[in-house]
């Protein structure tokens, strides 16, 4: 199928649905399962500490790798991180971006090189997720070396938590959420608006990297409560992908995100209270 410059791209005919819903749908969803399997795994290996930030150097295969390989103190732990963080992403996102696909896939079916788009589509939205993880493992990684050399601040260490989910409450009713998660909820008008065929190499990972900037955008806030409430809890991930994909892809959807904001006010409320 092919788009000239200008003009809107067409859905294919009906005939691809069928392939739709036979191929691509199962694809994705055994993908999205087989991420939550190997995070399953994983948290009751004997690697499960890695989920949870603990130090990656003490012990164990990665501390061999960090004192084997040069610079390995800082690079072993970021891309073991890294791959934890894709992983994460992959289980509590894919499902939240079940119509961006949807609606890339139908738009690119009868292109030979249709498989390869839909990668590259993959690739740039994990690529803006992992930008955004790496950078949230900084920060965590310094508010815990500020704790380590702050007794008083460690005493005190439930305040970050307490701070996080406060933070992640009132960003629920911020105008920023609210334009972002308009983008999400419409997938097919987004591709629609910014795929136009040509470069398509260039233009499916570029258009993969615009719709997360919006899922960022929509989810940065939620993402963080990973941190305050522990990376390895799989019933945490689970809980805030549920959230995060019923406020994208359900009609009544947009109306969850206030009162799960003021769900996570009063959490926070309700631990300063009890420690203060």
């Amino acid at each position: 199928m092919r788009v000239t410059a200008g003009a809107r791209p067409a859905l294919p005919p009906p005939s691809g649905a069928s392939r739709h819903r036979r191929v691509f749908l199962p694809v994705l969803a055994a993908l999205i399962a087989l991420a939550w399997l190997v995070l399953w795994a994983w948290a009751r290996s004997p690697y499960g500490r890695y989920l949870e930030h603990d130090d990656w150097t003490s012990s164990g295969p990665a501390a061999f790798l960090c004192r084997a390989v040069p610079a390995g103190g800082v690079v072993v732990p970021l891309v073991l991180y890294a791959a934890a963080w894709i992983l994460m992403t992959a289980a509590m996102m894919l499902p939240t971006t079940l119509p961006l696909f949807n609606a890339f896939d139908r738009l690119t079916a009868q292109r030979p090189d249709h498989g390869r788009l839909l990668l590259l589509l993959g690739l740039g939205y994990i690529a803006v997720w992992g930008a955004f993880g790496l950078l949230a493992h900084v920060l965590h990684a310094g508010v815990l070396s500020v704790l380590a050399t702050a007794p008083t601040l460690a005493w005190h260490g439930w305040l970050i938590g307490a701070a996080t989910i406060g933070l992640a409450g009132a960003f629920q009713f911020s105008k920023l959420k609210y334009r972002c998660l308009d983008k999400c909820r419409t997938p097919l008008s987004f591709v629609i608006e910014h795929w136009r065929g040509q470069a398509q190499a260039r233009q499916a990972f570029a258009l993969g990297v615009h719709h997360g900037l919006f899922c960022v955008g929509c989810c940065w806030a939620l993402m963080l409560l990973m941190f305050a409430l522990g990376t390895g809890s799989l019933g945490w991930m689970l809980l805030l992908a549920a959230a995060m994909a019923i406020e994208k892809n359900l009609r009544w959807g947009r109306r969850l995100s206030a009162p799960f904001g003021i769900a996570l006010l009063a959490w926070a409320i309700v631990l300063v209270a009890t420690h203060a």
